[in-house]
């Protein structure tokens, strides 16, 4: 089985565990029937009815189209093969189905990883945190939380990284990787290396970085450009999910009432295209604006030089050239 995971046409979903305060050992009521009234996308409710009924069973964890072995499930998750070891050994994580030698994990594994690694960042420890799967367990109905957690942690863009060679990388960017222009994208992120070659964090971006490089613009000036611009974008982006967030803050540490989960979550679906329209309005402005003023200038500044140098040009040589360009009667 390959170790690069094949990503499923829509996201994992993950436990809504950040939405209890540390403490509440409060089980979820049962199944509700309300599932099929949330405002979520079609495939969402046919996820969320096969988690219910699946999450109760180990034996169960390996239901959904997305398989993974224990190391693509460990980089998926942000974690360790020595961690999702651990977690199966102390009963945090179910068991991988068996296929011959080798253990099969899915999308249920990698909800129950994140939501292991969520609890540990806010300070539960592995004992609080098996108690607390353990009360879910004994019959949790999670379909309005996780309605809400599954539009907040869904990917944003369908977009898969990619596995290239050296050779490859290197021909992408038609021998302008220099050391320290692989520096720089192994420090923004863009690449990682792997055994075998690289892997493609943003294989979009970098493809466009490639057809400017082609065209004539230095790959370490592109990469200079880059990282302001996503400093500012990460800016942008926290303010725009900070006024969301405040709807969210305002019922503190408890759980939004049932009625209000489907609203939250159509907020954040809603924020997705929303998001991407004004700013890219607003990058369309800019570039607008930006090729006016540079541009436009250094064209006119080209045009005003030849423009000089034709008038400067001896009588004679202008004459002729005159003669050249009139037309024949």
């Amino acid at each position: 089985m390959s170790e690069q995971h094949i990503r499923s046409s829509s996201a994992p979903l993950k436990r809504a565990a950040f939405m209890f305060p540390r403490g509440d050992n409060r089980s979820l009521s049962t199944v509700s029937d309300s599932i099929h009234n949330m405002n979520l996308p079609f495939d969402t409710h046919a996820q969320l009815n096969a988690l219910i009924q699946q999450e109760g069973s180990p034996e169960s964890g390996t239901g959904s189209a997305t398989e993974y072995t224990v190391d693509a499930l460990a980089r998926a998750s942000g974690s360790t093969v020595r961690n999702v070891r651990a977690y199966q050994d102390r009963g945090l994580l179910p068991p991988p189905e068996r296929r011959g030698r080798a253990g099969v994990y899915s999308d249920l594994h990698l909800s129950r990883m994140r939501l292991i690694n969520n609890l540990l960042q806010r300070g539960y420890t592995l004992a609080n945190i098996k108690e607390m799967i353990s009360a879910w367990e004994q019959g949790a109905d999670l379909s309005q939380l996780l309605g809400l957690e599954q539009a907040i942690s869904s990917p944003w863009t369908n977009e898969t990284p990619s596995h290239v060679s050296a050779q490859e990388l290197a021909e992408m960017f038609s021998g302008d990787l220099s050391a320290e222009n692989m520096r720089k994208a192994l420090q923004l992120g863009l690449i990682e290396s792997t055994r075998d070659g690289f892997l493609l964090k943003q294989p979009r971006l970098l493809n466009a970085g490639a057809e400017l490089v082609r065209l004539g613009i230095p790959l370490g000036q592109l990469f200079d450009v880059l990282g302001p611009l996503r400093e500012n974008v990460q800016h942008v982006a926290e303010d725009l999910v900070r006024l969301a967030s405040r709807l969210i803050d305002r019922y503190g540490e408890q759980v939004p009432p049932t009625e209000d989960l489907p609203k939250l979550a159509h907020l954040v679906w809603r924020l997705r295209p929303i998001a991407l329209v004004a700013v890219e309005s607003e990058v369309q402005r800019a570039m607008e604006d930006a090729a006016n003023k540079f541009l436009i200038e250094r064209v006119s500044n080209v045009f005003g030089k030849a423009a000089q140098a034709n008038k400067s040009s001896p009588p004679e040589v202008q004459e002729q050239k005159n003669a050249t360009e009139s037309p024949e009667e």
